[in-house]
């Protein structure tokens, strides 16, 4: 039997094929107008730019210039030419040229041409801001004087861009303006291939040329006028160009970069809305000092602040909550930022317990932070020793349900004091181990260490026990508590047992406290818990002492391949802080 026709799915098969085709067509179609429309553009733009060309030839040599410009003539900067229906923005750039042939003004090659200004470039680039898919064109030529040039009392000034490393800036954007010159200069150039923009044939002026260089998305440096009063003595100001003399003056850009600072604690919790001041180290000007930077600004509720468009530079940051106690920052102070960078600055911070002390820790070649040393704050019957880099888990009170969960047989009820749960005749069990666990500790990140645990009481009653043990995870779900042999069958019964080292890497902590005894008369009693770690958000190499009386103390600091270094240091009303340089050995 013979099927005629077609089917519903071969229609459409057919449709689709039909459609992909006219589409290619449509595709091919407009493709070709839009390339007959940009010819008629680029044909338009050719030909009033060569109409110009020829004005500017036929133009008296000493007016082939631009206005405002470098040399200064008749022809303005930009300008709007209208041709047929496009209308056209001309920029026109305008340069004399020293040419070798009969020497330079440098005298390199020789011999020293005292008229440097031998001709003149002109570049006029066309640009159609209306038309679609039109870029630009451009037009190039020379124009020289009718009879040899003759000797000039202008100068020149060469401009030099360069980057942080002293490579050159090729088209980096140069303003020029002297308005003390007549005509008045204001010239928009850019630096050439090797970062250089030579202005030749420049007019006499005394620190009259202010010159800024810059370009998107890099920093910006400039000349001052000398006797502003937000800047009387500039330390570059403005150029001077004296007669047939070449003025070299070299400024320093590079691209931008962006600085995160947080204020936090020391476990990454945000601390929001706290007034930092930030300022740079290079100067603008002296006697007074004017840095280029200086700001004061404050982190957002969340504890952040992004600043944008940050130039490389070192950057000294400082806190202004005299209600917090600085504990240190991350990385050190001053801050160097690079060139299109990322940085990241971190205030911790705790609340004031002044006087205090922060002692940082550094190599005393180098500079850098110089981790895990023992600094001893002493006088006359006081001493403490710190780890720098090391911080304190506590709790000294687990009333009100400050805790995760219990055995049943512990009295938390009192504020500061755990105990076993007295029976109703006053006295305590002795067949059972009672037990407490903490709550969660996080510590902000997974950058951790842990080096051990303590408490107070350190000693308990005859017949009374108090120990350990202690699990740590990423999960906060996973508790496998572990003593000091890591294993669950191991408990710390005296402060100076170390954690095992299965513990660091991991962000969640907590302890569990074990209380039993064997004299129904007497109970152990828990105090205080302290538990010392490392984390990310802990400073490296630095150790607040807090609550501190005021007078002198001796600081003594040892670290492992370091000399041991001491020093004294007073310690006043309010927050001190001593940097301590050790040297290898």
């Amino acid at each position: 039997m013979t099927r005629r026709g077609t089917s519903f799915i071969d229609l459409i098969i057919s449709m689709a094929i039909l459609a992909v085709l006219f589409a290619g067509i449509y595709l091919v179609y407009f493709s070709l107008v839009a390339s007959i429309a940009n010819i008629s553009v680029r044909t338009a733009a050719t030909s009033v730019l060569q109409a110009e060309i020829e004005t500017i030839r036929n133009m008296p040599y000493a007016s082939v210039g631009t206005v405002g410009g470098v040399p200064a003539g008749a022809i303005p900067q930009v300008q709007t030419v209208a041709a047929g229906n496009y209308a056209f923005v001309f920029e026109t750039t305008v340069r004399n040229i020293d040419d070798p042939f009969d020497g330079t003004l440098s005298g390199n090659p020789p011999p020293v041409d005292t008229a440097p200004a031998d001709y003149k470039l002109v570049e006029i680039q066309a640009t159609c801001p209306l038309c679609n898919n039109f870029g630009s064109v451009s037009l190039t030529t020379t124009v020289a004087p009718k009879n040899l040039e003759s000797a000039t009392q202008n100068g020149s000034l060469f401009i030099y861009a360069l980057d942080a490393n002293g490579h050159a800036v090729p088209g980096a954007d140069v303003s020029v303006v002297n308005s003390t010159v007549s005509p008045s200069i204001n010239l928009a150039d850019t630096t050439n291939i090797n970062g250089v923009l030579q202005l030749v044939g420049v007019p006499t002026s005394t620190q009259g040329y202010q010159i800024t260089v810059t370009m998107p998305g890099y920093s910006t440096e400039m000349t001052y006028p000398p006797g502003a009063p937000s800047n009387p003595n500039p330390t570059k100001p403005n150029a001077t160009v004296v007669a047939q003399t070449v003025t070299a003056i070299t400024f320093a850009i590079d691209r931008l970069s962006a600085l995160t600072v947080y204020t936090s604690d020391n476990r990454c919790n945000p601390v929001g809305n706290e007034s930092f001041s930030m300022k740079g180290s290079k100067l603008i000007g002296t006697n007074p000092s004017v840095w280029k930077f200086s700001t004061t600004s404050l982190t957002n509720a969340s504890g952040t602040l992004l600043m944008q468009n940050i130039e490389w530079d070192a950057y000294a940051l400082s806190l202004n909550d005299a209600a917090k106690d600085l504990v240190g920052t991350i990385p050190l102070n001053p801050l160097s930022v690079n060139p299109s960078s990322t940085a990241g600055f971190r205030f911790v911070v705790q609340s004031a317990a002044d006087p205090s002390l922060l002692v940082t820790t550094v190599d005393a070649a180098s500079g850098a932070a110089v981790p895990n040393a023992s600094i001893t704050v002493s006088r006359s019957g006081f001493s403490e020793t710190l780890t720098a880099g090391h911080a304190f888990l506590t709790q000294s009170d687990w009333s009100g349900g400050q805790y995760a969960v219990q055995s049943g047989g512990i009295n938390a009820s009192v504020s500061g004091k755990l105990t076993l749960l007295a029976n109703a005749s006053g006295t305590y069990a002795t067949s059972t181990n009672d037990w407490l666990v903490s709550n969660t500790f996080d510590l902000g990140g997974s950058n951790s260490a842990f080096y051990g645990i303590s408490w107070v009481p350190a000693s308990q009653p005859a017949g009374a026990t108090l120990q350990f043990q202690v699990a740590a995870n990423n999960d906060n779900a996973s508790w496998n508590f572990i003593g000091p042999d890591g294993t669950p069958g191991s408990y710390f019964t005296t402060s100076s047992n170390p954690f095992p080292s299965s513990l660091s890497g991991n962000r969640y902590f907590r302890y569990k406290a074990y209380l039993n005894t064997t004299d129904g008369s007497v109970t152990p009693e828990l105090d205080g818990v302290s538990v010392e770690f490392s984390a990310d958000c802990v400073p490296p190499a630095q150790a607040l002492f807090a609550s501190l009386a005021q007078g002198t103390y001796h600081i003594d600091v040892t670290a492992a391949n370091y000399a041991e270094n001491s020093t004294t240091v007073s310690v006043g009303p309010g927050a001190q802080s001593s940097t301590i340089s050790l040297a290898h050995i």
